[in-house]
């Protein structure tokens, strides 16, 4: 006869999983609808209030997936800073070339033309950039769905190997709307952020700096016609 532990201990990963069915059939519904353009301006929001009640659910909160205090706001936003412009240098210099040369062209970002020359849709932009993009995508992507994939597999090294890469490749999927090109690139630039926010021990702060130091810069070039494939 098995112990009332084990049987608990049972209980809990099967509710565990149905949970988590749910919450995937969520997502689901959420980009279904975002396909068909249902969702007004961006999905994030609606993945947001997923994230946050799964966390609500299970007992968690969001500074337990590493929006925790930050010890030092010199060294974070340092290292935020160099991370966004280390990432912007590799796109601009090595991955767009790479995928011109052997894709042939760049991600589709014929939606960002109306902000070449135009000041206020730029100032929108950044806006955006640092809600929208760097504190919400990286609330539900690297701190929400990296760890519940991860915590799927029980937060083994391997679980987070997989975590890492199919969340990088949903990240890329997301962006599904620059083509093909911009799939693969933002899945890389998916699993650069994934590979920091574990490098810092899981806190989302420095992955959330370096988002929107790359989102404001990318904003920054297509402003000013200096963005590759978008010019005044």
């Amino acid at each position: 006869m098995e112990s009332i532990e084990s049987t608990g201990t049972k209980l809990r990963w099967t509710n565990g999983r149905l949970l988590a069915v749910g919450e995937l059939a969520l997502i689901a519904a959420i980009f279904v609808a975002d396909a068909y353009h249902l969702i007004p301006l961006s999905k994030t929001p609606f993945l947001l209030a997923v994230g946050w009640l799964s966390l609500r659910l299970r007992g968690l909160r969001w500074r337990d997936v590493g929006l925790s205090p930050v010890r030092n706001w010199s060294m974070t936003l340092a290292l935020g800073v160099a991370v966004g412009v280390g990432m912007e240098l590799l796109d601009l210099f090595v991955t767009k070339p790479l995928e011109v040369r052997f894709l042939g062209r760049p991600p589709d970002l014929s939606e960002f033309r109306p902000l070449v020359g135009n000041l206020k849709l730029a100032l929108l932009g950044w806006a955006f950039s640092w809600t929208l993009a760097a504190f919400g995508e990286e609330l539900v992507w690297r701190g929400y769905l990296l760890n519940r994939v991860a915590g799927l597999f029980r937060e083994t090294r391997a679980g987070w190997v997989v975590s890492l890469v199919l969340v990088s490749a949903a990240f890329g999927y997301a962006h599904v709307n620059q083509g093909f090109v911009g799939v693969l690139q933002e899945g890389f630039a998916g699993l650069l952020l994934g590979l920091v926010y574990v490098a810092c021990g899981r806190s989302l702060w420095v992955p959330i700096v370096a988002h929107g130091v790359t989102d404001s810069i990318d904003i920054l070039l297509i402003f000013a016609g200096r963005y590759p494939g978008l010019s005044r």
